[in-house]
């Protein structure tokens, strides 16, 4: 009989690979049988505990977020949210202001309102799933190349870096309160993780200059921050091996090429009859402002991280320490992949060098205020995903450690999470008035800034408030957030001003809106506001005010 051949009628004979004969399997007694181990519930179990980890991840932010009340800013990406959903899908004859998130936040809103309608509490899930996306993300780049406990323990250490500045109520302000490039920056990761990841495949180039191509539609800080990163260290490690021909030369090519295509997609969208938008201030400040801007920028950085002495703040002076530890942790990992910086991953590379462009650019612009830390909120969750990969190892050796490990980073990320959502729901002002608008048929009317889309908000669209701004106590139409429509006599009767008691910090006071419009026919007190109304269309007295350049 020749090798690999089977004898004629025992094929339970040892075959060609020596494999031996299977034992016969014997039937279990009726009612005794033994349970089957399912494959597929292995598989699925992880998934099963990621999924869970999510959801509980968002209803602690939804409930952080709604311990602050939501404001205009908010507000106005829900109604452009809201057309968007009503088919005006490029928003045609809104004016935006300088950032957009026209391909992050606005598609949110408006899926989120499909839901849950137009309301205050849409515009709080929203900004918990935009933050949750961005934890989503760093996570995901903080685990890549890890193994076991130490993946899950990298997820959980990044969760508590951005949970800290929830500690304080500045960081609900900026992180949870309204889209304020928050979400950009998950744009920004997800770039990052793609070249990390996937750096020699045929679709990484394409895909990589589509989102950074979408992403500098959204938020011109992908143009600044994310395209330059990604040249600088693709150009470094293309020097480093001496070769062009590499998967970092095409995504360096990639990476350049959105620079030219994202303005030619923007002129083709207003083309087509796109929004208009207020182009961002890109100017550089004098020299001599650098330093004084400098300390600002440190200043804002701690910020981020909760460091920063705040009597409101959850857990006082404890929570400031747990800030600071995750200030440091970040700081250790930013340093440590400079001192490693040739053997550092493309991921660990491209985010120091994204930290130092972003924190570099703003310095030597004129946006640095003490109260503009969301213009540099990128750092945040660039310096967790530093700090989780420099203080957790690829692989924790020994079972007790890795429990240990993941058990401690885990009360680190629960213990802002627990703490910031004991705070008290807000009430925001919009809550009261809107109803009180609504029944008594006032559907049309005009207000400040902070009050105007709060309220048309609050009341699903039924009760539309457009905002004017106070240059020299004249009552103009505000063209920032704005259509112009809004303010046609012809199109709306607006007959009533939604006013402060006090003038203090520019308000509409009765005694201004008298001035503008004459006496009113009833003054009520809504809460801590004042509504004036009248029998006229306040619209055909409001003057033309200079429009703001747009682009």
């Amino acid at each position: 009989m020749d090798a690999g051949e089977q004898h004629s009628g025992r094929a339970d004979l040892v075959g060609a690979r020596g494999t031996a004969p299977q034992p016969r399997q014997i039937p279990a007694p009726v009612g005794q049988e033994t349970p089957v181990r399912r494959p597929a519930v292995r598989r699925w179990w992880p998934a099963a505990v990621w999924i869970g980890c999510g959801i509980a991840l968002f209803a602690f932010l939804l409930r952080i977020s709604l311990s602050f009340g939501m404001n205009s800013d908010g507000a106005n990406n829900a109604l452009q949210g809201w057309d968007i959903l009503h088919g005006h899908l490029l928003l045609h004859g809104w004016i935006i202001g300088d950032a957009t998130y026209y391909t992050l936040e606005l598609p949110l809103y408006a899926i989120t309102e499909a839901l849950l309608g137009l309301s205050l509490l849409t515009c709080h899930v929203v900004s918990a799933l935009t933050y949750l996306i961005v934890v989503a993300c760093a996570a995901a780049l903080a685990a890549a190349g890890s193994k076991g406990l130490s993946r899950a323990t990298r997820c959980a250490a990044v969760i508590a870096v951005l949970g800290s500045p929830l500690l304080t109520r500045s960081g609900v302000s900026f992180l949870l309160e309204e889209p304020d490039h928050t979400g950009t920056s998950a744009i920004m990761l997800v770039s990052f993780l793609l070249v990390d990841r996937a750096p020699g495949r045929r679709f990484t180039p394409p895909l990589l200059c589509a989102i950074l191509c979408a992403g500098q539609i959204g938020d011109a800080t992908v143009r600044y921050v994310a395209v330059p990163a990604i040249l600088l260290v693709c150009a470094y490690r293309i020097l480093a091996v001496r070769k062009i021909r590499t998967a970092d030369a095409a995504i360096m090519l990639a990476a350049a090429a959105s620079l030219p295509l994202a303005p030619l997609i923007r002129t083709a969208m207003k083309h087509f009859g796109a929004f208009a938008m207020v182009p961002p201030s890109t100017r550089i400040s004098p020299a001599g402002q650098w330093p004084h801007h400098a300390a600002l920028t440190l200043m804002s950085i701690r910020t981020l991280f909760g460091v920063v002495a705040d009597p409101r703040a959850v857990l006082g002076l404890a929570g400031v320490s747990f800030g600071l530890i995750c200030l440091l942790a970040a700081l250790f990992g930013f340093g440590r992949v400079i001192w490693t910086w040739r053997t550092a991953s493309r991921s660990e590379q491209l985010l120091a060098v994204a930290i130092v462009l972003l924190a570099g650019a703003y310095v030597v612009s004129v946006l640095p205020s003490p109260n503009n830390a969301y213009e540099i909120v990128a750092i945040l969750p660039f310096g967790a995903v530093l700090a989780a990969r420099a203080c957790v190892p690829t692989r924790i050796a020994g079972a007790w450690r890795g429990r240990a490990a993941i058990a401690a980073a885990a009360l680190a990320a629960l213990l802002p999470l627990t703490a910031a959502a004991t705070l008290p729901v807000a009430r925001p002002t919009a809550v009261s008035i809107a109803p009180w608008l609504k029944a008594h048929g006032l559907t049309y009317g005009i207000a400040g800034y902070w009050d105007a889309s709060a309220v048309t908000v609050q009341s699903g669209n039924q009760v539309q408030v457009r905002a004017v701004v106070l240059p020299y106590d004249k009552i103009i139409p505000f063209d920032w957030e704005t259509q112009p429509s809004w303010y046609d006599p012809s199109q709306h009767d607006a007959t009533f001003v939604i006013g402060y008691p006090s003038s203090a910090g520019g308000n509409i006071t009765p005694a201004i809106a008298e001035r503008n419009f004459g006496r009113p026919s009833a003054i009520y007190q809504v809460a801590d506001r004042v509504i004036l109304i009248y029998k006229k269309n306040l619209l055909k007295e409001l003057p033309g005010n200079q429009p703001l350049p747009t682009g």
